[in-house]
C-alpha cells in the first residue's frame, strides 16, 4: 500500500506563487510515475503534469506550461509542484497521484493524495 501525503496550497493573489508537496509513505522501487491533477468546482478532474520517477522525464498540460514546474527529491521520496504566475483559473483542489508504469495524462493512477485547495484571487 502506498500512501501520499500532501502539503502546501492556500490562498494567493493573481500573479503569485505556491508550492505543493507530495510525500510517498514508503520507498518504492521499480518503474512508476507521479502525477498532479486538479479539479475545479463543477468541472472534471484535469491533468496538470507528471514525472516519471526513474529518469525524471516530465510532461505538462498546455495551460500550465511555462508556469508550473514539477520536481522530485529522491531521498525524501517527495514530488513538488511549483506554481508561478497563478491566475484565478488555477483555482481548484489539487491532487497528487502515484501509478506503476509510465506516466499518464489520464486519471488512471493507483493511489491518490488527499487533495489540497488552491485559491487564486483576482
Amino acid at each position: 500500500q502506498v500512501q501520499l501525503v500532501q502539503s502546501g496550497g492556500g490562498l494567493v493573489q493573481a500573479g503569485g506563487s505556491l508550492r505543493l508537496s507530495c510525500a510517498v509513505s514508503r520507498r518504492t522501487f521499480g518503474n512508476y510515475a507521479m502525477g498532479w491533477f486538479r479539479q475545479a468546482p463543477g468541472k472534471e478532474r484535469e491533468f496538470v503534469g507528471a514525472i516519471r520517477w526513474s529518469g525524471g522525464s516530465i510532461d505538462y498540460a498546455d495551460p500550465v506550461k511555462g508556469r508550473f514546474t514539477i520536481s522530485r527529491d529522491v531521498v525524501k521520496t517527495t514530488v513538488y509542484l511549483q506554481m508561478n504566475s497563478l491566475t484565478p483559473e488555477d483555482t481548484a483542489v489539487y491532487h497528487c497521484a502515484f501509478k506503476y508504469g509510465l506516466l499518464s495524462h489520464a486519471p488512471d493512477y493507483d493511489y491518490w493524495g488527499q487533495g489540497t485547495q488552491v485559491t487564486v484571487s483576482s
